[in-house]
């Protein structure tokens, strides 16, 4: 493939602007996608405290739903994503993700205006329930094909041939689009939801969806189009045949060839059936896609960043469930969790600053380590009496510790994009994915087994360890690859300067 840069300025100056423009497109179609997506991950557990009050399991059960069809189905979206052309990936995430957000939309609004169907019509009731999980489980599944597409794949196709700190800037951007919308539209959605109603937050998700398919689609398009190294990219990702498809092609072989009249011995025929179940399970999507994993050196960071998914202090669905329950208005909780995407905007910008100063593992190190000591508020919290104090606590902490969280976000990722065969890129980021989507999901499992929210600290308190656990992680495959976790020699040289003054 040519690494001339995409975006070169001396190369190719007549195409300056218009390049950059269509990088502008890129992230204009990453900001419609992420947008609606973020609206309904902000407003679905409003939703289920309010069909049914004062517990937190229909928020829990919502939030275990999506976080198991990810968990189950994540490494073998990688995988889909790996096999199927840019264009034809970028038309069924869209399609999918939009209608399901429109149907979710649906039946949301229908719980809301028919709230007496648990006590009238409770089939109709567990119907339109199942519905919403089904519908928002499907939209954060086709949403992380989109993820994968856009942030694996195309920034990295795009940033061949340039300088690594463009791949950490794009990066940066990339991230910062996605903060930007979880500052925006809690913000917004909020204000409908308590000076309008719910009802209306849910409709206006839907019609949202309903009209940016259409520009989101010709916005990705535009950049496809008007950028060859992502045609040549998607050809060459087609045209490899992948050793499953050999495996299978030779196998198919070999059951021919015993359609063919002569005697074989029972007992080699016993093994060899067992022999292929057992290679039958070992090329199974998702075994597959684990074996690739764990075989790339980012493992351990890896495990460290899926930890921190094992959480509840993080504005997700139990959080803003519990703050609704302690009777914390919607737009305050869409305010701090503003403030807190706000915060980690700030970690796009200080990231690259930092990043090629001390190199991306030290980065981690210090950004996972800030994020566990800001957490510190969150489990002080515990012990005030003061509902208000407490809960702004909390909400301080969380959103504190965002700097560092999306710091060491961004530091993981870049290994991975550093470290990974491209071969091997779209595969190792479906199950990372799907191993967040793990500890997310034992995150709900928690929820569901505490539900109550008045033990919303017993959450709190495992939530940091998970976090103390992926800092200590981090820190040994710190010390593996280096040798070493600080520079003692040039502390015994500040020292000896301090002597000699």
């Amino acid at each position: 493939m040519d690494t001339t840069p995409i975006l070169d300025q001396q190369n190719k100056p007549q195409h300056e602007s218009s390049a950059y423009s269509l990088v502008k497109y890129l992230y204009a179609g990453h900001f419609l996608a992420r947008w609606g997506a973020r609206m309904w991950e902000f407003s679905v557990g409003l939703y289920m405290v309010t069909i049914w009050p004062d517990t937190l399991l229909f928020a829990a059960i919502y939030g275990a739903v999506e976080s198991a069809s990810i968990a189950l189905f994540g490494s073998i979206i990688g995988q889909w994503v790996d096999r199927l052309t840019y264009v034809k990936v970028l038309q069924i995430w869209l399609v999918t993700q939009n209608f399901s957000f429109i149907v979710a939309g649906g039946a949301v609004v229908a719980l809301l205006t028919f709230t007496s169907l648990n006590s009238t019509d409770i089939s109709t009731f567990i119907f339109l329930v199942i519905l919403t999980n089904i519908a928002g489980a499907v939209g954060v599944l086709s949403t992380l094909a989109g993820t994968i597409l856009i942030e694996r794949e195309w920034v990295v196709v795009l940033s061949e041939g340039h300088p690594p700190g463009f791949l950490t800037q794009m990066n940066s951007v990339i991230r910062r689009i996605d903060l930007s919308c979880k500052l925006l539209a809690p913000v917004i959605t909020g204000f409908i939801i308590s000076f309008v109603s719910l009802k209306a937050s849910a409709i206006a998700l839907a019609v949202w969806t309903t009209i940016t398919i259409w520009v989101e689609y010709w916005l990705f398009m535009s950049v496809y189009n008007r950028i060859p190294a992502l045609g040549e990219s998607s050809l060459k990702r087609i045209s490899r045949a992948s050793p499953q498809d050999v495996e299978e092609i030779r196998h198919a072989s070999e059951e021919s060839k015993s359609l063919l009249p002569h005697e074989e011995n029972t007992t080699s025929v016993t093994k060899s059936r067992r022999r292929k179940a057992i290679e039958w399970v070992s090329n199974l999507p998702c075994i597959g896609a684990w074996k690739v994993y764990l075989q790339q050196e980012i493992v351990l960071p890896g495990v460290a960043l899926a930890l921190l998914y094992f959480t509840v202090l993080s504005f997700g669905t139990l959080m803003i469930a519990t703050l609704e329950w302690e009777g914390i208005p919607a737009y305050v909780t869409g305010i701090a969790r503003g403030v807190s995407a706000a915060i980690g905007i700030a970690a796009t910008v200080v990231y690259p600053i930092v990043e090629p100063r001390i190199g991306t593992l030290r980065t981690g190190i210090w950004s996972i380590w800030s994020q566990w000591t800001f957490l510190l508020l969150c489990v002080v919290s515990i012990w005030f009496t003061n509902k208000y104090l407490a809960a702004s606590m909390l909400m301080g902490g969380v959103a504190t510790s965002r700097l560092g969280l999306w710091m060491f976000d961004l530091a993981v990722i870049q290994q991975m994009q550093d470290l990974v065969p491209e071969t091997e890129r779209c595969i190792v980021g479906g199950v990372q994915n799907s191993l967040q989507s793990s500890m997310d999901l034992l995150a709900y499992v928690m929820g569901i087994i505490i539900s109550k929210p008045e033990d919303f600290w017993k959450l709190n308190l495992l939530s940091c360890l998970a976090v103390t656990i992926a800092a200590v992680l981090y820190t040994y495959h710190l010390f593996r690859v280096r040798k070493h976790l600080f520079h003692f020699e040039k502390l015994r040289l500040l020292n000896r300067l301090f002597v000699i003054r």
